[in-house]
């Protein structure tokens, strides 16, 4: 039986400052942290092998261009988890939790065509054994996730986080009010398969797997990460930080209020992900909660105040099965699991 990992604050503020900057130098984060170099790849390495966090570097969808869904999939109860786990193999599928007593399956998709993602909703789902419904919704707007990385760690000092943050990248080309897309080519493809897995690999695995020289594949990251169209992320286990109650809430707003519930929503330190969606319930948002009594206040208090909400449903989360591209086994974080079968989902 593996021993839990103990979290003190310097793992912390760790894991904090690699929200902030998943690639800063770790002399870089020594120096804020106020520690040893080697105690700072010492801490990293025992979190990154114990599965507890993993930095990774991913697409900014709506900037090159991928088509977004959050799903909602219904399924007997005892096919879900195996219809979860084979979602959960395909690339183009982030996150997959299992909730609602064990019969919905909620995934966020990322495809990079839209035949891509018609073909998993008018094709392979409807197809799937023992598949009962399904429900697709768009991803409009992002209000928190993403480049704008989760307020629920509040370890470092103002001037520490001023320390580690990275000048502004330069704002994207903007055509009437629709922003331009950046169009990756293969090498850029390459080089986000390996940061999908690793986002701190080295320049040399990144030249290998891209094709291109050192040189280049270092000036084509900073490239990307100028242009907004990738952006360094840590994805982490939140029971390993005491947060054992998860959700996904589904809210209706007035129209003319939806913005300002958005945003409100973004500064909650409960709320690590919420958009505006297609469907009956126009805002979608994933709450983290130490227990249910936090949620419950979380409801009562926090979402009850903001402007514009007309309606709520709570889905419990009661098992994820993927993260932000990595296996969650046993409460570790793994590397992608190996594309589905044909016959699979």
């Amino acid at each position: 039986m593996t021993t839990p990992v103990q979290l003190d604050d310097l793992d912390r503020g760790l894991m904090q400052a690699l929200m902030i900057d998943g690639r800063a130098a770790f002399s870089r984060i020594a120096e804020v942290l106020e520690v040893s170099d080697q105690t700072v790849v010492r801490r990293y390495r025992r979190l990154r092998t114990s599965g507890l966090v993993r930095v990774i570097g991913l697409p900014l969808g709506n900037r090159v261009g991928l088509f977004e869904s959050w799903l909602r999939v219904q399924c007997a109860p005892d096919a879900a988890l195996t219809v979860a786990e084979a979602l959960a193999r395909r690339p183009d599928i982030a996150w997959v939790k299992l909730g609602s007593g064990g019969t919905e399956i909620n995934c966020l998709t990322k495809a990079r065509t839209r035949q891509d993602r018609d073909g998993l909703l008018l094709d392979k789902l409807p197809r799937t054994r023992r598949v009962t419904g399904v429900s697709a919704h768009t991803i409009l707007r992002v209000y928190i996730g993403g480049p704008s990385g989760w307020c629920g760690l509040d370890v470092l000092r103002p001037e520490q986080i001023a320390a580690l943050g990275r000048a502004p990248s330069r704002p994207p080309v903007v055509h009437g009010q629709e922003q331009e897309r950046y169009a990756l080519d293969e090498a850029e493809h390459a080089l986000l398969a390996v940061l999908a897995h690793d986002g701190r690999a080295g320049y040399p695995e990144l030249a290998r797997a891209s094709g291109l020289s050192e040189s280049t594949a270092r000036r084509r990251l900073d490239r990307l990460r100028e242009l907004r169209a990738l952006y360094f992320d840590l994805e982490l286990v939140p029971s390993a930080l005491g947060f054992d109650a998860e959700a996904t809430l589904l809210l209706t707003a007035a129209p003319a209020r939806l913005a300002e519930a958005g945003a409100a929503l973004a500064g909650h330190p409960e709320v690590p992900f919420a958009a505006a969606v297609t469907g009956t319930a126009n805002l979608m948002a994933a709450v983290v909660c130490r227990d249910t009594d936090e949620l419950y206040t979380y409801m009562t208090e926090r979402i009850g105040a903001v402007p514009g909400i007309q309606h709520v449903e709570v889905i419990p989360t009661l098992r994820n099965i993927k993260r932000a591209g990595m296996l969650v086994e046993g409460g570790r974080l793994v590397d992608p699991p190996p594309a589905p079968r044909a016959s699979e989902p």
